[in-house]
């Protein structure tokens, strides 16, 4: 505003000296433009305001010291306001409002083309132009001295919400959207509670509801989960053949930092992080050359930079960035334990932080506004490289060019820079360390008990059925996958039908297939994971990780690849079955290119299916993640249109795996504690 305020300053000393009829009220004006105009001209950058009033001035002066005119001075109001509308007009109709040129002198460049920041000055340059184009008619129609009177209450009005507009519009422009669940909750967790009355049902045992319940639980609310299968977990969960035992998928959670989200859950609730998991060690596999990736950032650079010489200083550059875009990423979870998305930053933070953040965050503005390949694209040429720092895009399910940067900067990238963990004593002692906090402080965690319908009365949840029993509630969280809550859990009647088929057409992520071994020899000499580029697979082995987990001198092995659900024919039929045994012989084949003779030391052998998983989980086809998390894919906001019914887990913000869910859950625990600190 200061800036418009020096460019209008020729305007009012025009204005001013014109009412007395002095020919200076021509010279002035001009002169100080020109003062404004010529160290732009240095810069070789314009302010249309000041090269409009340069014009118009020159203009006056010809039209009043050469031709004689006086109208120039006795229409001053009429005339210099009207061309302040055109210029206004013609800067919206050249999709350069003037209020943006202004503006990138206060904004850092990474504001430039955010969508809001043009619509934000789009209208406040509309709203200079209706001003203008007001004064213009005020001073044509209207007598002195309500001319002054009115016009200045205009330029004030201007003024006033060019300062407010910037400040209110992001939050507005944001969550106007999500105005359908602005609902409030009915929690009082200080009342007594009846026979099966809790103050939250949790519906799913996945890692996102027990890190809900958890939270709740230890803040005093009554909470019960209630989980179709005999064991908690969900993806996070294991099984033990024979003395060997297995993870269902989880083999490397981030999250685990000084700052990390998974570090301040589990604080918060008493649980020490060194007794949960354990630093992964890892070797890449690429074009036949095996790496081994040191425990540093700085040794992770230097070998890359062995491997790819004439990327040196490239790798260097974009670690840099990528680190510092990390740490602003997580610059917000001191206070909450998590990053928060935009319209939760306003909930939490108040409006004015929606406008700060892409100041405050500039590097991981920049990631967010890109994707993945146009970021390796701008740092390397070596198409290799490219792919190697793309291997970890397995863990979200996607392509470079698909991928926001900074979904791969928190969900991939993050890893090279504070390193993956394993869950000490298996993948279902973390989920069971979860449930046992839960049931510590009074809540109840009840296996067996699949929900089949979510209580709803006048578009507000009122509990859930299951087991043939009611489970009365104010408040009811889905753990289970959005399709699943929708179309079967709670049903279309109350729902709106664009909504409906909003849940219906978003497509389901990959998913996977896995071979579990038992082997009769120690695989010490090997990492506890192996990600071979060259072929698209994983092995994990568990028991370096965790001795415990294989009967002494032997070892617990997993191998991973994609799979696609319709890769599988219907569980139970002759061809499911070859072509599960298809798949496990071909990657049995694969793997012993890396760890010789495996299959001549197998005691125990299983595998899962896309299928599998479905079956265990209730998961859609099986997805490891949920829904799709290409661009373009916008998952379901965590408050529903159903009064009470949140999403917490992969279905919803930030996607799937372990870091991500135990996001989800924090969140909607906070949500459903007011953002209180603890």
């Amino acid at each position: 505003m200061l800036y418009i305020l020096v460019s209008f300053i020729p305007w009012i000393a025009y204005w001013v000296l014109s009412s007395g009829g002095s020919k200076w009220s021509i010279i002035i004006p001009l002169a100080i433009s020109a003062l404004l105009v010529i160290p732009q001209i240095r810069r070789r950058d314009f302010n249309l305001m000041d090269v409009t009033s340069v014009i118009y001035f020159a203009i006056a002066s010809v039209g009043t010291f050469a031709l004689d005119l006086r109208v120039f001075m006795e229409h001053s109001g009429c005339l210099g306001y009207f061309t302040l509308f055109l210029m206004a007009l013609g800067s919206l109709v050249g999709k350069q409002p003037f209020t943006l040129q202004v503006s990138r002198r206060d904004y850092p460049q990474v504001y430039w083309e955010d969508r809001s920041f043009l619509t934000i000055n789009n209208v406040i340059t509309s709203a200079w132009a209706t001003v203008f184009v007001s004064n213009s008619l005020i001073f044509l129609l209207i007598d002195w001295p309500l001319t002054v009177i009115f016009s200045n209450i205009l330029i004030a009005l201007g003024i006033a919400f060019s300062i407010v507009f910037p400040l209110k519009a992001p939050a507005y422009l944001l969550t106007r959207k999500l105005k359908r669940y602005s609902w409030g909750s009915e929690v009082n967790h200080a009342k007594r509670k009846q026979e099966n009355e809790y103050d939250v049902i949790i519906i799913g045992s996945g890692i996102g509801g027990l890190s809900c319940g958890a939270l709740l639980s230890k803040r005093g609310y009554k909470v019960l989960v209630l989980e179709h299968h005999y064991q908690v977990g969900g993806y996070c969960s294991s099984f033990k053949r024979k003395g060997f035992i297995f993870n269902c998928g989880v083999e490397d959670v981030s999250g685990l930092w000084q700052r990390g989200p998974l570090t301040y859950l589990l604080k918060e609730l008493g649980l020490a992080p060194g007794d949960l998991f354990v630093r992964n060690t890892v070797r890449y596999i690429l074009k036949g050359t095996q790496i081994d990736v040191p425990d540093s950032l700085m040794g992770f650079i230097d070998v890359l930079s062995g491997m790819f010489p004439s990327e040196k200083k490239s790798l260097y550059a974009f670690f840099e960035d990528a680190q510092k875009a990390y740490e602003e990423c997580y610059r917000e979870a001191g206070v909450y334990g998590t990053p928060l998305p935009p319209e939760l930053l306003v909930r939490a933070f108040g409006e004015k932080k929606l406008l700060d953040y892409p100041g405050e965050h500039p590097h991981f503005y920049d990631w967010m506004t890109k994707t993945y390949q146009q970021k390796l694209d701008q740092y390397f040429k070596d198409e290799h490289l490219k792919s190697f720092l793309s291997a970890l895009l397995g863990y979200i399910g996607t392509e470079p060019d698909k991928t926001l940067a900074s979904n791969a900067l928190v969900a991939c990238v993050g890893f090279y820079i504070h390193g993956g963990y394993f869950p000490k004593g298996s993948a279902q002692r973390f989920a069971n360390s979860l449930k046992e906090v839960i049931e510590h402080h009074g809540g109840q965690v009840l296996t067996r008990h699949k929900v089949n319908r979510i209580l709803v009365d006048k578009k507000r949840a009122r509990g859930v059925q299951a087991r043939g029993m009611l489970f009365s509630s104010p408040v009811v969280v889905s753990n289970a996958n959005a399709r699943t809550t929708f179309l079967e859990l709670v049903g279309e009647k109350d729902l709106d039908r664009k909504y409906i088929e909003y849940i219906a057409g978003l497509k389901m992520s990959i998913s996977c297939f896995m071979v579990f071994l038992g082997i009769d020899t120690e695989l010490v000499g090997y990492p506890t994971l192996i990600k071979n580029l060259d072929d698209g697979y994983d092995i994990v082995i568990n028991s370096n990780a965790d001795p415990s987990l294989a009967p002494k001198g032997k070892a617990s092995l997993t191998i991973i690849r994609d799979a696609s659900y319709y890769d599988f024919p219907e569980r139970g039929t002759q061809a499911y079955l070859e072509k599960k045994e298809k798949y496990t012989r071909a990657l049995l084949r694969k793997a012993e290119r890396v760890i010789p003779n495996l299959s001549q030391c197998i005691i125990v052998q299983d595998a899962a299916t896309p299928r599998t998983f479905e079956r265990y989980t209730f998961m859609p086809e099986g997805a490891i993640y949920a829904f799709d998390q290409s661009i373009g894919t916008e998952r379901p906001y965590f408050r529903t249109p159903i009064k009470g019914l949140y999403l917490v887990g992969a279905s919803t913000f930030p996607g799937g795996g372990i870091e991500a869910v135990v996001i989800s859950g924090m969140i909607c625990a906070n949500e459903i504690c007011g953002w209180k600190r603890f």
